[in-house]
């Protein structure tokens, strides 16, 4: 009875080490922002790097087209097929919707019958360039995760060329070039995505694997492998994603290369199935595309998990205490670390690299005898309220400059000091008490006032962070507080405002 037992716990065991070999894999969707955890100190917040889910993003953009009238139908045509020039039923007329053939029919649902396209008017200009520039823009930084898909009612193009902005359409850079002869269309050797290693991954290659044969005969698709250069670093069957988010977490040129902003598809020549063009028949010669994929993700800088659609603008719910479309800022009143984009390492749960609260600072100044407290925020300036010498705290406490760590103590990190024995204080500026009763003339780092006279001390801080982060267009004023009978420690001040 033993036997059947052992035999099932190997295959249970089997059957686990086999699934956790490929679980990095199975969790890089990187889908969870955070969860909450049992800590020591109770419930806590863990943080973990997050993006949105892959989807089809060809329904948040908008085309343009350049030039704009070269859509057909205003004046009616009617058009040949390419393959039969006796053939020619197919009638374009942008004044009844049926035979009408707009930019957005590149984005509709694709039932089974009948497809619907978007159609150029034909080449009846030759031997002038029959050119169009396709331009599909998000408003949005977005990443792509999927092949680019072109689906040709038409011959395929001849010549085209596809192009990437990541500055919103103010600049332009070739994704990849598309011909029958690339020698002679752009002086460029042909080659395939397969031709690409992990060192040329970022080249700019001519491939004429779309670009030839009947549209009858052949695949009505023109592709940008967007899998094929993830399967460099992942393998074949993208199993191995660990080393692909490696290589975008390290790697910036990599990361940008499959980020957008816009695309724009440049027709250059249509299809002329390889053969002289046809002068007497030039209603053959046009373009027509039925469908245009294109799969991504939001970018979000790994700090947001869901990206959302409002007022025609896709923007994403940024988590980690940032904020902005891209979550590419820190909120307010978080700047107590720089913003950082969020990393993919380590496997699976990667790093958030947060924004973190920084405490609103309290300045006490003397002002005719008596205390005030005011308050500001570290990242916006005040307004100009009576304000002698005014005191800001910041998240560093202890540097090897300005703030020096007092007898012999050690600065860590900029977070506290390591104090010598018989000193204690945040800058190790007290002696420590010896034996019962109060230490005389020691400050205790709350707050306390004796009522010095105003001209021993214009302006005196009870904060007991020192100076790291200062205000712009302030005066520097160098003034000594008296911390100890015998140890004074210099306290940086600014002047906040001028009184008119």
């Amino acid at each position: 009875m033993i036997w059947p037992l052992l035999f099932t716990l190997q295959a249970v065991c089997a059957s686990m080490s086999h699934a956790m070999q490929h679980y990095p894999a199975a969790w890089g969707h990187y889908d969870v922002c955070k969860s909450q955890i049992y800590t020591e100190e109770g419930l806590a917040w863990d943080y973990m790097a997050c993006q949105p889910e892959a989807t089809d993003m060809t329904k948040y953009l908008r085309v343009a087209l350049d030039p704009p009238n070269i859509t057909c139908g205003d004046p009616p045509e009617t058009y040949c097929a390419l393959e039969n020039p006796y053939m020619c039923n197919n009638e374009c007329d942008a004044t009844t919707k049926e035979l009408a053939h707009p930019p957005e029919l590149m984005f509709d649902f694709e039932g089974r019958n009948p497809t619907t396209f978007w159609q150029s008017s034909s080449w009846k200009k030759y031997p002038k360039p029959l050119q169009v520039n396709l331009t599909l823009s998000w408003n949005k930084t977005i990443e792509l995760t999927d092949d680019i898909v072109l689906t040709f009612e038409s011959g395929r193009p001849e010549q085209m060329v596809l192009e990437k902005s990541l500055d919103y359409g103010r600049t332009w850079t070739p994704y990849q070039f598309y011909a029958t002869d690339c020698l002679d269309a752009f002086t460029m050797e042909p080659k395939t995505a397969n031709d690409l290693t992990q060192r040329t991954l970022l080249d700019i290659i001519c491939t004429e694997d779309y670009s030839r044969g009947y549209v009858w005969k052949n695949d009505k698709t023109v592709r940008f492998e967007i899998k094929d250069r993830f399967a460099l670093f992942a393998g074949p069957r993208l199993h191995n994603m660990a080393s692909l988010y490696g290589q975008l977490d390290t790697t910036k040129n990599l990361r940008d290369f499959f980020t957008i902003t816009d695309l724009r598809i440049k027709l250059l020549k249509p299809a002329t199935g390889a053969t002289m063009v046809d002068e007497n028949n030039l209603s053959r010669y046009f373009y027509a595309i039925s469908d245009i994929k294109v799969q991504g993700r939001c970018k979000c800088n790994l700090h947001a998990n869901s990206c959302v659609f409002d007022k025609g603008k896709l923007g994403c719910e940024c988590e980690h205490n940032t904020t902005g479309p891209d979550c590419s800022r820190c909120k307010r009143h978080y700047h107590g670390r720089a913003w950082s984009v969020g990393s993919y390492l380590p496997i699976p749960k990667g790093t958030a690299n947060i924004c973190k609260y920084i405490s609103i600072s309290y300045v006490w100044t003397i002002t005719s005898g008596h205390a005030d407290r005011w308050c500001f925020d570290l990242l916006i300036t005040p307004s100009c309220l009576p304000c002698p010498f005014c005191f800001v705290s910041a998240a560093r406490v202890c540097d090897n400059a300005m703030l020096r760590c007092q007898n012999g103590g050690s600065c860590h990190h900029h977070q506290r000091c390591h104090c010598s024995p018989g000193f204690t204080g945040v800058l190790c500026e007290r002696a420590r008490c010896q034996g019962p009763g109060e230490c005389d003339d020691q400050l205790s780092g709350r707050a306390s006032f004796h009522h010095p006279p105003i001209s021993r001390q214009l302006a005196l801080t009870l904060v007991v962070l020192p100076v790291s982060v200062v205000l712009p267009n302030a005066a520097h004023v160098l003034l000594s507080s008296p911390l100890t009978r015998t140890n004074r420690i210099p306290f940086l001040f600014r002047r906040l405002c001028n009184h008119a």
